[in-house]
């Protein structure tokens, strides 16, 4: 089978936002013999999730894609992505929409319970990002009184709603659709902070200025992840995507593919462990 690069054939990635016509079976016996035999790997994810994904003048961009594509091209398959708000990702995944989930997603014990998740790909500890010229946030316990905003439906969420009630005076939360409105507010000073993931906030900061990480991080240790659905079809594929995991992890190449998005490679369990959250 033709091997299907995205950076060199672009139109090997279907169109985005395909509806039920491509959704997975379901019954069928051994997800990763479907897929290939498919040649397209469906991929739900969501495109505001910077530096994993991301849009740039209209653009697919960040590591999702770039390991997606070794991925793929390791797998024999194209990509196709799907992008949708993230509240519905994970339904969509249940639903048999697609075949895996690129959001990534934070491991946490209950989610590990109901996916069947890769090996780690980054740090995911929860930290604060601020304005720049906002002196009264110095450290995460200065959110009190103040307000903030979170990821609808993530665990980002969870870890900031859960750090708000032990402060003297919880401050007010707005959950958002996606990470950009979070942003968006935070610079027009409707928002005090945004509660998001370590390596996703340092990007922003880097590309935005104007904006600036409150250390120290304020979550419990946690990683990143891709998961599919928690049955015995999807298991072939997800052993398959840790193969080449760890084969990156071997020739360097997933060091620097963080390094490039992360500035620095992030240290990240390369067996399966019990999620501290």
């Amino acid at each position: 089978m033709k091997k299907c690069n995205p950076f060199r054939q672009p139109l090997c990635i279907l169109t985005l936002g395909v509806g039920l016509s491509m959704a997975v079976s379901t019954a069928y016996a051994d997800l990763l013999e479907e897929v290939k035999e498919r040649g397209v790997l469906n991929i739900g994810t969501e495109f505001h999730f910077a530096p994993f994904a991301y849009l740039e003048a209209g653009q697919q961009s960040g590591l999702n894609l770039e390991l997606m594509e070794r991925i793929g091209e390791e797998l024999e398959v194209s990509i196709n992505w799907i992008d949708l708000p993230w509240p519905s990702v994970l339904p969509g995944l249940e639903a048999g929409n697609y075949d895996f989930v690129a959001g990534p997603a934070m491991i946490t014990r209950e989610r590990k319970l109901r996916y069947n998740f890769t090996l780690p790909i980054a740090e995911a500890t929860v930290a604060l990002l601020k304005r720049a010229d906002d002196d009264s946030i110095q450290t995460p316990e200065d959110l009190s009184g103040k307000t903030a905003g979170g990821g609808r439906g993530t665990a980002q969420l969870e870890q900031l709603q859960a750090f708000a009630a032990e402060l003297p005076e919880p401050p007010a939360i707005t959950e958002y659709v996606d990470y950009s409105q979070t942003y968006a507010d935070l610079a027009a000073g409707r928002i005090d902070a945004v509660a998001n993931s370590l390596p996703n906030i340092a990007y922003t900061a880097t590309q935005r200025p104007m904006f600036e990480v409150v250390h120290p991080p304020f979550g419990q240790p946690a990683y990143f992840g891709y998961m599919a659905r928690n049955d015995e079809a999807s298991a072939s594929l997800i052993d398959a995507i840790n193969e080449i995991i760890l084969s990156m992890h071997e020739d360097g190449s997933f060091e620097e593919l963080q390094t490039k998005w992360f500035g620095q490679p992030m240290e990240v369990p390369i067996e399966d462990f019990e999620p501290e959250i």
